[in-house]
């Protein structure tokens, strides 16, 4: 099979991002498909979706496919997102998806139609080096998507298009699509979680999805018993609002123990942590470890940090800050950096 390097499988959600994603790729002469991700199945927000979607290819002038996921969603995304949550851990569904999901299938797609290149509207860019393709940082830095892209192998790396990089704003991609007259130039970003609505939260989906906790108890660090909690997955690590328990001083989700079914509730300055452990690690390459200028973030929203990497016995790895970050919260994701290269990261297990 021989596959056309001037084809490209785009992800057409039907938002401003994608949508001016695919526009700089047609304009740049790709024969762009856009592929549209039906994670909702025969729910009816669903096709609301797919309408935008479909409206936005139409306005370009671009092949429409259609793709129902829901299944595959359910299975491995909706599922890890609420064990993780009855788990006391703070799951990232999109780092889960991507690998798994979004890229799987466009990736799939494009073989199908014997498309080289596959591409999405994320704010990063690629990167070869010493025969390994490298996820890189955005030339916009505030805008910079890296960190939920790090699972990705060199197969999707390697055959990956993001048009956005080079964008400096966010509205200049309006502005581009508004120099087109595309319908949604002024569509709102994303939101945070796809399947949660705005009008909702985490916390009534997995009620809805007959997920509860029992009460258990808010202690100190020492273990003396502060009061009485609605359960672990109302909470996450640095939580202060919505504890429902007055201390007479401001308190703080340090940990949760969910074997002992305990919030453990501190101070500011117990936040922040030096090391933190994290499993299920992807690294481009072992000699990266013993590297003096690798940084981290732990978190989407984070700078990354200076930190020293060390591979423990059981597979884990040990990142050491040389400042201390606030709020590790286990279940979201550390990514590694070496300048602006992505070179691994994995899903915290404790700080």
């Amino acid at each position: 099979m021989t596959l056309m390097k001037n084809k490209v499988i785009l992800g057409l959600s039907g938002g401003v991002d994608s949508t001016a994603a695919a526009l700089l790729l047609k304009e740049k002469g790709y024969k762009v498909t856009g592929l549209y991700f039906d994670i909702f199945g025969s729910q009816t927000n669903s096709d609301e979706g797919r309408k935008r979607a479909e409206t936005a290819a139409q306005e370009l002038g671009i092949d429409f496919i259609y793709k129902d996921v829901s299944c595959e969603f359910e299975d491995i995304v909706i599922k890890n997102f609420c064990s993780e949550y009855m788990a006391g851990r703070t799951p990232n569904p999109c780092i889960v998806c991507n690998p798994a999901i979004k890229f799987k299938t466009l990736t799939e797609a494009a073989d199908e139609r014997d498309a080289y290149y596959i591409a999405t509207g994320h704010y990063a860019d690629t990167y070869y080096e010493s025969g390994r393709w490298y996820v890189r940082r955005a030339y916009n830095i505030k805008k910079d998507q890296s960190y939920m892209l790090y699972r990705l192998d060199q197969n999707i790396i390697s055959r990956l298009i993001l048009p956005l990089n080079d964008v400096e704003e966010k509205e200049h991609v309006r502005q581009l699509a508004r120099s087109r007259s595309l319908n949604n130039s002024e569509a709102k970003d994303s939101q945070e979680i796809c399947f949660i609505s705005e009008e909702d939260n985490y916390k009534d989906f997995l009620k809805r999805k007959g997920f509860k906790t029992p009460k258990g108890k808010f202690t100190d660090r020492y273990g003396n018993m502060l009061g009485e909690h609605q359960g672990i997955l109302n909470y996450t690590i640095g939580q202060r609002k919505g504890l429902g328990i007055a201390l007479g001083k401001p308190a703080f989700v340090t940990s949760i123990d969910s074997e002992n079914n305990n919030i453990i509730l501190g101070n500011n300055e117990d936040l922040f942590k030096n090391e933190i452990i994290s499993d299920h690690n992807i690294i481009v390459n072992e000699d990266f470890l013993s590297s003096d200028d690798v940084t981290a973030k732990i978190r989407y929203a984070a700078m990354p940090a200076r930190a020293h990497l060390k591979r423990l016995t059981d597979g884990k790895i040990k990142t050491i800050f040389e400042e201390p970050q606030r709020a590790a919260t286990p279940g979201q994701s550390i990514v590694f950096y070496k300048g602006d290269l992505v070179i691994g990261g994995g899903f915290i297990t404790k700080a």
